[in-house]
């Protein structure tokens, strides 16, 4: 049998690659609509990695480039999904933590909570500190006194 095929030629079948590929394309526009609602339900956080590298300009992709675009698309999104959870548990635990100060300061001596902490944007925090001073220290009587946000730009004795 191998006698009567030398002479002749073997022809690759031809494969078609437009469903393959618009499979690909679909897939890698599902996953930029999910990081896209990942980004939004994110905002204000930061530290989370969006961008996917890009191939090298504009040209057509083979379909094992597709294939890394899709893999690594996936794995951001899985990546920022598990932070984004563990962000939110954290976050959740703080203003958990800012109602029990704000229910039993004397609990919380010195306790100090931002909004960066419960994932919100600005300057405010929550912090639990004695009433008059060293007295209020030493009689027990702690309070949460609550920021009034970031400072002025201008600083102070600038107004006219």
């Amino acid at each position: 049998m191998a006698e009567l095929m030398v002479g002749r030629t073997v022809a690759a079948p031809a494969v078609d690659e437009r469903a393959a590929r618009r499979s690909l394309l679909d897939q890698i526009a599902k996953l930029e609509r999910e990081l896209a609602t990942l980004f939004c339900s994110a905002y204000p956080r930061t530290g989370f990695e969006w961008a996917v590298p890009s191939r090298g300009g504009p040209r057509i992709l083979t379909l094992g480039e597709l294939e890394a675009i899709r893999d690594q698309m996936a794995e951001r999104l899985e990546h920022n999904r598990r932070e984004l959870s563990d962000r939110t548990l954290v976050e959740e635990q703080n203003r958990r933590l800012i109602e029990e100060m704000l229910l039993e300061p004397e609990k919380h001596r010195w306790v100090r909570v931002g909004n960066c902490d419960i994932g919100e944007t600005g300057c405010k925090h929550w912090h639990v500190r004695p009433r008059y001073g060293l007295l209020g220290m030493l009689m027990g009587w702690w309070r949460v006194r609550i920021s009034s946000g970031c400072p002025l730009a201008m600083g102070r004795g600038l107004w006219p």
